[in-house]
């Protein structure tokens, strides 16, 4: 299955996700708690989780096809977050988790502190299409020395709805 542990990041595709709404039934990912300190991930603890886990999802073979690469962020305090890395079926070792409801995706691209006035942008944004968001999930495409290779930092936001 073509992954991405063979190219870093895959390049994103903002058509896939951009203004798009998504109905997921029991979709599966694994999770990850990661401490934080006021919204900001501690040095080195994002890439120490996505090795493991990315060791995990290879050894399981539940890697998901680039296209379909999916990781979701959501911040449940400033000094903590929760991560979820879509698979393609349960992973031994890992925590697993399925996600079900409908979720409005839409895309951004720009730096990584402008997701608080994305999240505003959002909230327009479905108030358009008669959505209230129950919660947000941040996708955050590519890493920073990706953003560099491919010249967009799409970051795509995912309401609960």
């Amino acid at each position: 299955m073509e992954g991405v542990s063979n190219e870093c990041c895959p390049e994103f595709n903002p058509v896939l996700w951009d203004e798009k709404t998504n109905v997921w039934s029991n979709k599966k990912f694994i999770t990850s708690i990661l401490p934080q300190f006021l919204y900001i991930p501690l040095p080195g603890s994002i890439s120490m989780m996505m090795k493991k886990q990315m060791e995990l999802i290879e050894r399981a073979d539940a890697m998901t096809h680039s296209d379909e690469y999916l990781w979701l962020s959501n911040d449940l305090s400033p000094w903590k977050s929760e991560h979820f890395i879509h698979v393609a079926c349960n992973v031994p070792g890992a925590v697993n988790t399925e996600l079900s409801g409908t979720f409005v995706s839409k895309v951004f691209d720009g730096p990584y502190n402008a997701v608080p006035l994305w999240k505003k942008e959002m909230d327009l944004y479905l108030n358009t299409i008669n959505y209230t968001p129950d919660k947000y999930f941040v996708f955050y495409t590519t890493c920073p020395r990706c953003v560099k290779k491919y010249g967009h930092n799409y970051i795509v936001l995912f309401a609960s709805v």
